[in-house]
């Protein structure tokens, strides 16, 4: 147990306190974020904000450009899916819960290879690219990427992305050395999965 804990935790002794202190609060944002989107609470947006600004400048610090990407896009469309969810359509009824259409696909799989194009260039221009992270933080992104958009348009399947993504984002966090984020994305794997239950659900009533 003491050698896992010290294999998880023994990165945190080069890292500054309040950049430690910052991660957990970002990590509890974060936690609060997603617990927000299973409830389809509109409170998934401005905990999110709060969270992915934290991470846009701790990642940018420690020089994981594919991370601080995924984080400035989340805080980016944050924004646009609070206007999406509050914006009242024909009947001054709010946004549902819906499935995706063929189109709402072929819009997702564009988006998704738009994003992996995106992400290939920029560590490729960091000369970061020749490691097996870079690979996996360009196809991880590009998940985040389009669940993030399938979110803010309330289609039900952006869960099926989260719960891949955030499977993949756990030994991966770990290896990078980031232990209070590695299990912060292994609860957001177990809170998706009950938000797919429950946003899938809905569409039924």
């Amino acid at each position: 147990m003491n050698l896992i804990f010290d294999y998880l935790f023994e990165q945190y002794s080069s890292y500054q306190i309040h950049d430690i202190a910052l991660e957990i609060i970002g990590v509890i944002f974060g936690f609060f974020s997603v617990w927000y989107a299973k409830k389809n609470h509109i409170g998934v947006f401005p905990t999110g904000l709060i969270s992915t600004s934290i991470f846009v400048y701790l990642l940018f610090k420690w020089g994981l450009l594919g991370d601080m990407l995924i984080n400035a896009y989340y805080f980016v469309m944050s924004i646009y899916g609070w206007y999406i969810w509050t914006r009242k359509g024909e009947g001054n009824v709010v946004t549902p819960i819906t499935a995706m259409n063929p189109k709402d696909w072929k819009k997702a799989i564009i988006l998704f290879i738009a994003s992996l194009l995106f992400v290939v260039l920029v560590y490729v221009y960091f000369d970061k690219w020749f490691s097996w992270t870079a690979y996996t933080d360009s196809f991880t992104t590009a998940i985040f990427f389009t669940g993030m958009w399938l979110m803010a348009k309330r289609k039900v399947e952006n869960w099926l992305f989260w719960i891949l993504a955030d499977t993949i984002s756990v030994p991966l966090y770990i290896y990078k050395g980031l232990a209070f984020t590695a299990i912060q994305y292994l609860i957001f794997t177990f809170i998706a999965i009950f938000g797919y239950r429950l946003w899938k659900n809905s569409l039924i009533k």
